[in-house]
């Protein structure tokens, strides 16, 4: 029997990255498109430098991945302040060019990779869960909900199935620092060099973390579900202040860090932690890594880099 296949939409990245060595590992056979040049040596990756929206490309080996998952973006709620046209370039328009091409090729099922961080806005009550409103303040979430609102409307249209995860604040081993982006990653780069950390607000907004492993997992064990279509949030369920997580980087490091305090931002959301009672009851996923445990990990791999 011929090894099954996925395709990663934007898999150059961290999250992409560790789901290709986790699938790999299984027996599967993965394509990856991404801009980014490829890093990838094992034998059973195929990496194809190139857009998603790139129909000749993705025709090429489309037809034999059975499962696709798009982890494609190319911005962060930071770097399109100002910028709504920017946004619906670089993340909507490409996400639609492929599924003019994913339409045409029966028996396969999408998992798309949103954002559990940015598209409730600041939330009335947490934990808040799928069924609450979608408020962002910012372009990059209002890109996150058009994808999603276009998924939806592909899935009524042409009956395949589409699977929304909604990540919180990802991190861990493989991670590269990026300006704006991966909290947990900036704090320990600074923390490693002796420098100064700006942050943006007081140190009091409230994010979930979710480590990197307990990600793969949700999106392994979804590929492994009857294929279906659905909206699930994917955090730790608990929330930390960015000052909190100083203090543990801090603790698990013992070294000192200088912070520096910004005027905050508006596209900043003040406070969100996600209920994940949906994917626990549905795949009886649950998170195993603790915020401590976690960044001790990620501070133990940086070390050896």
């Amino acid at each position: 029997m011929k090894d099954p296949s996925a395709l990663l939409l934007g898999g150059g990245g961290f999250l992409g990255s560790a789901l290709a060595g986790r699938l790999c590992c299984k027996g599967w056979r993965v394509h990856v498109v991404s801009h980014s040049p490829g890093g990838y040596t094992h034998q059973n990756i195929f990496y194809h430098q190139g857009s998603i929206e790139d129909q000749s490309l993705v025709e090429a080996f489309l037809p034999e991945c059975t499962v696709v998952v798009h982890l494609a973006s190319g911005s962060t709620p930071g770097s399109s302040v100002g910028q709504p046209v920017q946004e619906a370039e670089i993340n909507v328009l490409p996400t639609l060019k492929f599924l003019d091409v994913f339409k045409n090729w029966e028996n396969r099922r999408m998992i798309f990779i949103s954002s559990g961080g940015t598209l409730y806005g600041n939330p009335e009550n947490v934990p808040v869960n799928e069924q609450c409103a979608l408020r962002p303040l910012s372009y990059h979430g209002a890109g996150k909900i058009a994808i999603e609102a276009f998924l939806h409307a592909f899935a009524h249209e042409t009956g395949k199935e589409v699977t929304i995860l909604r990540p919180s604040n990802v991190y861990g081993p493989g991670q590269s620092l990026r300006e704006g982006f991966g909290f947990v990653r900036t704090v320990l780069e600074h923390v490693r060099n002796g420098t100064e950390m700006e942050i943006w607000g007081d140190g009091s907004i409230v994010r979930d973390f979710l480590f990197i492993q307990d990600m793969i997992n949700s999106i392994e064990m979804m590929i492994d579900a009857a294929p279906h279509t659905d909206v699930y949030n994917v955090g730790y369920g608990k929330g930390y202040s960015l000052n909190a997580v100083i203090e543990t980087v801090k603790k698990v490091c013992d070294r000192t860090l200088k912070v520096k305090y910004r005027p905050a931002r508006q596209v900043d959301v003040q406070k969100v932690v996600l209920d994940c009672k949906k994917i626990r009851e549905k795949l009886a996923w649950e998170p195993e890594t603790t915020l401590e445990k976690g960044i001790r990990l990620t501070w133990q791999w940086m070390l050896h880099q």
